[in-house]
C-alpha cells in the first residue's frame, strides 16, 4: 500500500470520528470542506433535513473569473467568502465547521478565516 493511500484512509478515519460529534441543525448548519489537489469545495449542510443550503467551489462558474492568477490558498479564501455570502443570503449566520479530517492549516484555514470575515460565526 502506497503512502498516499494510507494518508487518504487516515483522513477518512479522522473525518468519520469527528462526524460522530459534528452535526448540522437548522439553527447551526455544518460547513463541510473537501480539498482535492487542484480544487476546494465548501457547502453548508442541514443534516437533519439532508439539504445543502449554500455551496461554492473553485470550479464554480461565478468564481472562475476571480481565480485567475491566484494561488490555491487565495482561491480557497475566495471560496470561503463566496460560501459565507451565499449562506447569509439563505438566512444562516451561525455554523459548525467541519474541516473534513484535514489539518486546520493552509487552504482550510484560509477558507475558514475568509468565511468568518464575511460574517459567519463559528
Amino acid at each position: 500500500m502506497g503512502i498516499a493511500n494510507k494518508r487518504a484512509k487516515a483522513r477518512v478515519r479522522r473525518h468519520n470520528r469527528v462526524r460522530k460529534y459534528v452535526f448540522g441543525t437548522p439553527e447551526r448548519p455544518r460547513l463541510n470542506v473537501f480539498r482535492s489537489h487542484k480544487h476546494i469545495y465548501a457547502q453548508v449542510v442541514d443534516d437533519e433535513a439532508g439539504h445543502t443550503l449554500a455551496a461554492a467551489s473553485t470550479v464554480d462558474i461565478a468564481l472562475r473569473g476571480q481565480m485567475l492568477n491566484k494561488n490555491k490558498t487565495e482561491q480557497a479564501a475566495l471560496v470561503g467568502q463566496a460560501v459565507a455570502e451565499r449562506a447569509i443570503e439563505a438566512g444562516v449566520s451561525q455554523i459548525v465547521f467541519d474541516r473534513g479530517g484535514y489539518q486546520y492549516h493552509g487552504r482550510i484555514k484560509a477558507l475558514a478565516d475568509a468565511a468568518r470575515d464575511a460574517g459567519l460565526k463559528f
